[in-house]
């Protein structure tokens, strides 16, 4: 990547430029979870324990946003307050992303736009929570979402507990396996349902440690099989939560966003505020725990894709 056709476009933090001087491995992070997915101060304290998790497992995080018009690459402290606080952030994924540049706008990145930033920064490997994908009765409304395609366009390795349990499980599967993305499952052969640790469909393949998870990553890579990996890994036992209730609270959420006409990019906001409120704060609580897990993986991962 020649960084100085983008100079006029991106921003390094210090800690990520010294690191890419140093080609110490770098682990890029959603802005989205700041902005949209989580209530302050809940937001900002997952945000930097999600850093901290990888600088202790001997990475670097770069979280990822676009303030001012600039792709950050990398937030300060001051920064990722802003994220969490300011009423003036749009939720960007690929349409909006030149637009959000291109007039000084501000920008949170999902993690179709992350794939984007990670992309132009040429970092490989990506955490985030859950990854979006074929919302249920997407036979109908169309309503898929754009982080399959920019999984399989990119060469990327995205980290999460699998796709937000919102959503239909199986289509998405389906459609990654259209577009030759590979699912590994972390320890484990069952999809992750985000909530909780498995769903009734099975993964690829079950991957039993980082090496092993960066190894496939890069044979895929130079074979010159371009596109991205899926890492799912389960959220931690003792967080998961009842697969009864969950579901109750998703599929009441559901009716209730079909109701109120409620689609696009707003969806997955609504349904998971709805789901906070039935389950009483318990999702929010399971949602932390898990991309925390996902940090630690993705830094142990990160470490063997940088060797």
């Amino acid at each position: 990547m020649n960084f100085d056709n983008l100079k006029n476009y991106l921003e390094f933090s210090d800690e990520v430029k010294l690191a890419m001087e140093q080609n110490k491995p770098i682990v890029a992070l959603e802005s989205t979870i700041i902005s949209h997915g989580m209530p302050y101060p809940q937001n900002v304290e997952t945000a930097k324990a999600c850093e901290e998790i990888i600088r202790e497992n001997g990475a670097v995080p770069a979280t990822t946003a676009i303030i001012g018009g600039k792709i950050k690459i990398g937030l300060t402290d001051k920064e990722i307050e802003f994220m969490a606080t300011s009423k003036d952030i749009i939720k960007t994924s690929r349409r909006d992303f030149a637009y959000i540049v291109s007039q000084g706008l501000n920008g949170a990145t999902t993690v179709a736009s992350t794939i984007i930033a990670a992309r132009l920064a040429n970092i490989k490997i990506f955490v985030t929570g859950g990854l979006g994908g074929v919302h249920r009765n997407a036979e109908v409304t169309f309503d898929i979402s754009r982080d399959l395609e920019e999984l399989a366009a990119n060469d990327i390795m995205i980290v999460c507990a699998g796709c937000k349990s919102i959503l239909d499980i199986g289509l998405t599967l389906e459609y990654l396996e259209t577009k030759g993305v590979p699912v590994f499952g972390y320890q484990t052969e069952y999809m992750p349902a985000f909530f909780t640790r498995k769903s009734e469909f099975k993964v690829d393949y079950k991957i039993n440690n980082p090496k092993e998870a960066a190894k496939a990553a890069l044979t895929q890579w130079s074979l010159g099989l371009k596109g991205g990996i899926l890492l799912t890994n389960p959220i931690p036992e003792k967080d998961s939560m009842d697969e009864d209730k969950i579901n109750s609270a998703i599929e009441t959420a559901l009716k209730e966003a079909e109701d109120k006409n409620i689609y696009g990019k707003e969806t997955t906001p609504f349904l998971l505020t709805k789901v906070l409120e039935a389950t009483e704060g318990k999702s929010l609580e399971a949602n932390i725990a898990l991309v925390k897990n996902n940090a630690r993986l993705g830094a142990e991962v990160s470490k063997y894709l940088y060797e």
